[in-house]
């Protein structure tokens, strides 16, 4: 399976800091996929609404990828753009995913209900918004997994 991983950030994009949290998508995705075999797309790019959305369309449309998953740029500062790029792409959305994310963060950062994260499809893709916080993300990502292979299959058309 090809996953396409998109960090968005612009210190990491611009060298300042190390990317943690893409890593931390590729460690999580392996551990709740034992045995399958994973190959991953990274990217790594600034706050910037359309080179997210080309990014997004060409890790689906060109790259193969039937998962995509973003971390990073989901907050309520002006440069927090993704859910705005995602739903420029996106045909159907999946907001189950976002809310999920909020309620499980929630209940250890009050201030996680900020988070606008979004989730949904591009033809046979599914796009996911996940936190930029490394540990978040091994908190959340796991307890999508089930909805994810889910989707995945249908959109597969093998359900």
């Amino acid at each position: 399976m090809r996953i396409g991983r998109l960090t968005l950030s612009d210190r990491a994009s611009a060298g300042i800091y190390e990317d943690l949290s893409g890593p931390e998508i590729e460690r999580v995705v392996r551990e709740c996929l034992p045995g399958s075999p994973c190959e991953f797309v990274a990217r790594v790019l600034p706050d910037e609404r359309e080179r997210i959305a080309a990014a997004l369309r060409e890790l689906c449309d060109v790259e193969g990828c039937t998962l995509v998953l973003t971390t990073g740029g989901t907050g309520p500062s002006l440069r927090d753009v993704t859910p705005e790029a995602t739903r420029d792409v996106i045909e159907k959305e999946l907001p189950g995913f976002g809310e999920a994310m909020r309620m499980r963060s929630f209940e250890k950062v009050p201030t996680a209900i900020l988070s606008r994260a979004v989730a949904g499809v591009r033809g046979r893709s599914l796009i996911v918004n996940l936190p930029g916080n490394p540990k978040a993300i091994g908190e959340c990502l796991p307890m999508l997994a089930p909805a994810m292979g889910e989707c995945l299959r249908h959109l597969a058309g093998r359900e």
